[in-house]
């Protein structure tokens, strides 16, 4: 008996409707690129090791799915190595090559190998699948789609205006509410300096990033753990829980802050983003979040995480500046900053709420009945005018039963249906039936089009 067949866990497969619903995620965002003036590159699904290693810190480096070499990839180790188990040391011997974790880090590759190509500031979006080797769970998938926009060559803020503009249309066109959540890394290191645990930066960013999902006491437990002191986490716990208008927390930080010349450069920087953002009349609602770290350390000023208000999922986009990126790629001053929508968790939001427009579901606008070869010939010279015309348009490939060929109209929500036998052909027009209110018309091929075209 043939083994069922099954697929990986954290990895879905995409029904036509589906996919529908996907592309219409996908070109919406694009559409919105495009009028920002991106411009769209794709980099291969795997990356050198040496390429993705060591860019994601250490927790990053666990979740990359490493490829076996092919060949005789025993060559080169000793039993020694074999019986040792050291699973990591190992796989290091076996694997120079991954899947890429995100789109940043290879183009950031991309940028240094094709320097000489590019006109710099180079502004580049890529829809493309990454692969975490993370465990699945609702809205965490290990293959997913991102879709990023990235700036380079261009210190700017204005850039970072842009990208929130872009969140903001992206999310609007969708019909999604959300929080654009903001905070800076150079924030984050003046209050590091400040209660005295500066090189702790780290592991102070990745504690309170996960404020939302384990709570205060966690956090705190957390820091204690990585050898920060009791009087360090007092001094911390203020300014993690600050609330108030954006404005307000702006006043506050440059008082708390005033003793660290990089935490006021963050506080000059968000507070630019945010006016301008002001006059711009955005959508959504804007934040200082100052507990938004996330993880990733290679962000150095801003950092960007959006939220949606009407479904308990996690973030939907996210990103920041990072000047150093490509200076681990030997091409030092080169500033950057992007975004990435997370497609797959836009997908399963629009799903919940019920938000994709009937015409990006719909496929096959008008099905011809087929009843014969005699029937089918002339159906094909009206349905030839009608695809040319921009209808979609189908023939059902057989001269089955009209009720089967009815059902088969229904399963796929094709909102119109042709039908023509011998009086049909006899008056050189095809019988028009509305599927959705059962109207029937008899119509010409300039009729049809005009009917599915208005």
């Amino acid at each position: 008996m043939a083994a069922k067949p099954g697929i990986p866990k954290g990895t879905r497969d995409f029904s036509p409707v589906e996919m529908a619903k996907r592309n219409y995620i996908f070109n919406t965002i694009r559409d919105v690129y495009h009028l920002y003036g991106f411009q769209q590159i794709e980099t291969p699904s795997m990356e050198m090791l040496s390429t993705l290693m060591g860019k994601y810190g250490e927790e990053g480096d666990k979740l990359l799915f490493k490829i076996q070499n092919s060949g005789d990839y025993f060559s080169g180790i000793t039993d020694e190595e074999l019986l040792s188990r050291n699973a990591a040391k190992l796989a290091s011997k076996f694997c120079e090559k991954g899947l890429r974790y995100d789109l940043t880090v290879p183009f950031a590759r991309y940028v240094v190998m094709h320097r000489d190509e590019i006109t710099f500031p180079f502004k580049r979006y890529q829809i493309q699948p990454v692969w975490r080797a993370d465990r699945p769970q609702k809205g965490r998938y290990r293959e997913f789609y991102q879709c990023d926009a990235d700036v380079v060559g261009s210190d700017s803020l204005l850039n970072e205006v842009e990208l929130m503009q872009i969140v903001d249309t992206v999310f609007t066109r969708f019909g999604i509410r959300v929080c654009i959540k903001i905070n800076n890394r150079k924030i984050l290191t003046g209050i590091a300096e400040i209660i005295g645990e500066a090189d702790k930066i780290v592991d102070i960013t990745v504690a309170i990033d996960k404020l939302d999902k384990i709570g205060l006491d966690n956090v705190n437990k957390e820091l204690a753990e990585k050898g920060i002191s009791e009087e360090a986490i007092a001094k911390l716990q203020p300014i993690i829980l600050l609330s108030g208008t954006n404005a307000e927390k702006l006043a506050t930080l440059k008082t708390v802050l005033s003793g660290s010349e990089t935490g006021l450069k963050g506080v000059e920087e968000s507070e630019f983003i945010l006016d301008t953002l002001q006059t711009m009349g955005l959508k959504n609602e804007i934040e200082l979040d100052l507990t938004l770290a996330r993880g990733l350390n290679y962000y150095t000023g801003a950092i960007f995480e959006v939220k949606a208000l009407d479904v308990q999922i996690g973030s939907i986009t996210g990103g920041g500046r990072y000047d150093n990126l490509t200076g681990v790629f030997g091409m030092a001053g080169v500033s950057g900053v992007g975004i990435s929508f997370g497609a797959d968790r836009i997908f399963d939001v629009l799903n919940q709420l019920e938000l994709y427009p009937k015409e990006a579901v719909n496929g096959t606008q008008l099905l011809f009945i087929n009843f014969g070869e005699k029937e089918a010939a002339f159906s094909m010279g009206i349905l030839s005018k009608a695809r040319a015309a921009g209808i979609r348009a189908e023939i059902f490939p057989d001269a089955a039963k009209m009720k089967k060929q009815m059902s088969y109209a229904n399963v796929k929500n094709i909102p119109f249906v042709a039908i023509v036998g011998e009086n049909e052909m006899n008056e050189g027009k095809a019988m028009l039936k509305n599927m959705e209110n059962g109207e029937q018309q008899l119509v010409t091929a300039e009729e049809l089009i005009g009917a599915l075209t208005k």
